[in-house]
């Protein structure tokens, strides 16, 4: 696969030596930190607004995950109102998806996934919804397609729709074991921001990613990140 082809924001991909490849690398550590003390197999990856950066961070992280290790690692797009990741990796975007597996029982998981050899990854991309996306999410379908992917994979990187505009990704949160969040540092909105933490259960909140051009990822995880939210304190953050 000609790398020249990913975009270069897909530093996991296309230069993993790089210091940026090594701030998604640094996150990987974290979550392995975290699996040892809970159970954190599938993974929410959302953001507050549209543009924060929420698909790369999706693929640089399970690309992370994936690289030099036997860990089997699946992504999903189910941003399905915005659908991005089968243009990302250059996979079949007419390809049975997300859509696709709710809608026809008689799909199963394995038809909807598409290798992505190089990179140790597996992809289930959006597919094409025909009905109203949130009654896919409330979907018991949905949630036993999840239970199954967990048990297939020792990583399940959920790319999920931002936070704020739609419901999608508050519903999809009761199925995941964990949540990060991530923020366009400088970019968002305070105010935008703390609407979406309001939207989330706290105990699934695994950290808030702040993304920017000139340090591609970094970000301050804590259980009691929302005190970093209130109205008399900025919002500071670093690894």
């Amino acid at each position: 696969m000609n790398h020249a082809h990913f975009d270069k924001h897909l530093v996991s991909l296309i230069a993993p030596s790089s210091f940026a490849a090594e701030q998604y690398q640094a996150l990987r550590l974290k979550i392995e930190r975290l699996r040892q003390s809970r159970d954190l197999r599938v993974i929410a990856i959302t953001s507050p607004g549209a543009a924060d950066g929420k698909t790369v961070t999706s693929i640089n992280l399970a690309a992370a995950l994936g690289r030099g290790s036997s860990a089997r690692v699946l992504i999903i797009d189910a941003d399905l109102r915005r659908p991005a990741l089968a243009q990302q990796l250059h996979v079949d975007m007419a390809a049975a998806g997300v859509a696709e597996l709710v809608a026809n029982a008689h799909l199963t998981l394995a038809q909807a996934v598409r290798p992505v050899h190089t990179f140790n990854l597996d992809v289930i991309t959006a597919g094409h919804p025909t009905g109203p996306v949130h009654e896919l999410f409330r979907s018991a379908r949905l949630e036993r397609l999840l239970a199954e992917a967990r048990e297939r994979y020792d990583y399940v990187v959920i790319d999920t729709p931002p936070l704020v505009p739609v419901v999608d990704s508050a519903l999809l949160a009761r199925l995941v074991d964990g949540v990060l969040l991530v923020v366009a540092a400088n970019r968002t909105p305070r105010k935008l921001l703390e609407e979406a933490l309001n939207q989330l259960d706290a105990a699934k909140v695994l950290g808030i990613v702040f993304n920017s051009d000139s340090k591609p990822l970094y970000g301050y995880y804590d259980s009691g990140y929302r005190r970093y939210f209130s109205r008399t304190r900025q919002a500071s953050a670093s690894l």
